[in-house]
């Protein structure tokens, strides 16, 4: 795991904005229309290569490949894994569903992309890696070329999956998210085998809250994502927790989240995931006073924390002042060597329907290395 050694790194969630060239060669895979695939792969590497030497042209330490190869971060998982097929209509999140005339104008305003959400519909396996070796040679490529300090690489959790992919087929929780553990398993074990470091999202940790679980009482959804820990950890055995990054969120989206479980009930759980760093909200309005509950948390030994300090939904560009002050929260409780600069989400978590304008994330990518430079030399002058 990278660690702050001599000043704070800095790093993001995963997803970027994607040019609307490749938004359309997604779209065209996703709707199983005619491709070159020579012709597919050749323009995604080029946009691989492109969004990396920019985001290291910003200052960011730690780069991905934006995800361009990817529709969405739970839902490519149906061209890799078998078991899926048709589609689902979309769940309205609970705190959306509370203000039913503000979603409407929040979906009018954002449109509506033509995203399949496939349910399972038979036996989950991993049946095609070509997808996942192109994706790795691409960003290794990609980083030597620019000269990037380190990278890590994207991967959906077993518990998002099922949060995004309804069961039809196992009919119970429990044996789904282990089928969908146990093939995913392939994917986190070859990417910590290409030398990368393996980031898991898993929005169910506290998403699912609104979604899937919002029927439930807090405690008995706690319970739950309990559980997905517990499976995910399991998938996870072979890769050491030094190599894995663990992303939870509370959805990326710009909504009341009035309803989101507090970050304190939430710790104790991710607390427990076999991860190296743990990359959460901090910065949005909901989020961004919770660096306190780290003054009576210990963490396990060797976790770093990656807090947001952008906000993923808002076209404000933080001032590099208050991502500055925001580190120096975190660094003064758990210390500096033990906290990376990050974002609450990614910037392009479905292709085509970013929040935020492409020119403003990299404004906000700059403010962010701007900020942790004035961080680390306030956290490192002082001694």
């Amino acid at each position: 795991m990278h660690h702050s050694t001599d000043r704070i790194l800095t790093t993001h969630v995963g997803s970027l904005p994607r040019s609307e060239a490749v938004t359309r060669l997604l779209f065209a895979e996703e709707h199983e229309l005619p491709l070159d695939r020579t012709a597919w792969n050749a323009r995604i590497g080029e946009a691989v290569r492109e969004v990396v030497a920019r985001q290291v042209a910003c200052g960011v330490d730690i780069v991905s490949d934006g995800e361009m190869s990817k529709i969405s971060y739970a839902t490519y998982i149906r061209h890799r894994l078998s078991g899926f097929s048709g589609d689902s209509p979309g769940v309205v999140p609970a705190d959306l569903a509370a203000y039913p005339d503000y979603g409407r104008m929040l979906a009018g305003k954002r449109g509506t992309a033509a995203y399949r959400r496939p349910c399972c519909t038979g036996p989950v396996a991993f049946r095609d890696r070509a997808p996942l070796d192109a994706d790795i040679a691409n960003l290794k490529e990609a980083v030597a070329a620019a000269g990037a300090g380190g990278c890590f690489m994207n991967t959906a959790s077993p518990g998002v999956i099922a949060v995004f992919q309804p069961d039809q087929h196992y009919r119970s929780h429990d044996t789904y998210l282990e089928a969908v553990a146990e093939a995913m398993r392939t994917e986190y074990e070859a990417i910590h085998a290409a030398g990368l470091v393996l980031q898991v999202d898993a929005p169910d940790l506290a998403l699912g809250r609104h979604t899937l679980f919002k029927d439930g009482t807090e405690d008995e959804f706690l319970r739950m994502a309990d559980r997905h820990v517990e499976v995910l950890n399991h998938a996870l055995r072979n890769v050491p927790p030094a190599a894995i990054r663990v992303h939870v969120c509370w959805g990326n989206y710009e909504g009341p989240h009035d309803l989101d479980v507090p970050l304190g009930r939430l710790l104790p759980v991710m607390l427990r995931l076999r991860a190296g760093a743990l990359s959460f909200e901090g910065a949005n309005p909901r989020h961004a006073h919770e660096w306190a509950v780290f003054r009576d948390v210990a963490l396990p030994e060797g976790m770093v924390l990656i807090p947001g300090t952008l906000d993923s939904t808002s076209n404000y560009i933080e001032h590099p002042d208050l991502v500055a002050e925001r580190l120096c929260r975190y660094a003064d409780l758990v210390g500096r060597e033990r906290v990376l600069a990050g974002t609450d989400c990614g910037f392009g978590t479905f292709a085509g329907m970013g929040s935020v304008h492409p020119d403003i994330v990299w404004a906000k990518l700059r403010a962010l290395a701007e900020g942790a430079q004035r961080a680390s030399h306030r956290l490192w002058k002082r001694v």
